[in-house]
């Protein structure tokens, strides 16, 4: 969770974001490399007197400054090429939470365990307890276990929603009369939020995402006693 001065990405809970983070920094360096080798020809440009009276063409830098640019770009679009194959790859899901987005709270089906569907909204700021985080903390949390594959299914009943959950390195939008899917591999425990992030109406900033990634042993004794109760 992002928190006070926190200016860079927050700290990975997945393989993929760990990738994000690392084609982010690649991508920032190639830039400021960029940024410094300009800055310094311009202000060479600007002041210092030299003149060449018989500078007519210059075929040799011309050549280097379209291929350079290039090369370049190809050092930036191949890992990205990459990344987004890796974005898209489901790897035979160990558990699948279908995720419904409303105006304005989330439903959430587990289809694989006798069909256990919820409503998660936000906690109003005057029901909050002490420990809680004001405008992110939901009544039901989404309980996935860690170390698995999981594979979400997102959709919308009203207007288009964006599932998304910076840490985990998710994003996907919700569209009605359509199933986007992604998937995920949560490999620590914790609390992970997030909140819709396409704006869907006057209370698109009151639905936050929790998910609390739980030990499988932990998680198992949570379905069992949802579809008992």
């Amino acid at each position: 969770m992002s928190t006070w001065a926190n200016l860079g990405l927050q700290d990975s809970a997945s393989p993929l974001m760990e990738q994000l983070i690392f084609f982010h920094d690649h991508a920032l360096l190639i830039l400021v490399m960029i940024t410094i080798l300009v800055g310094y020809l311009m202000f060479m440009l600007f002041f210092n007197s030299y003149i060449n009276r018989f500078l007519l063409h210059g075929q040799l830098i011309e050549m280097i400054w379209t291929i350079l640019p290039a090369i370049i770009l190809l050092f930036i679009a191949l890992p990205s090429l990459r990344l987004l194959y890796l974005l898209d790859e489901i790897n035979e899901p160990s558990v699948t939470l279908k995720s419904i987005g409303h105006q304005w709270y989330w439903s959430y089906e587990y289809s694989d365990f006798n069909n256990i569907e919820f409503d998660s909204y936000m906690i109003p700021t005057n029901e909050l307890s002490n420990d809680g985080f004001r405008l992110l903390d939901v009544d039901n949390r989404v309980v996935l276990p860690m170390n698995s594959q999981i594979r979400i299914l997102v959709t919308a009943a009203d207007v288009i929603h964006s599932w998304t959950i910076p840490a985990l390195g998710v994003k996907v939008d919700g569209t009605p009369g359509r199933l986007n899917q992604t998937n995920f591999f949560i490999n620590r425990p914790g609390l992970f939020y997030g909140q819709c992030s396409e704006i869907c109406g006057a209370n698109h900033s009151f639905m936050p995402i929790v998910i609390e990634s739980v030990p499988v042993n932990y998680f198992i004794k949570w379905i069992t006693n949802n579809m008992n109760s």
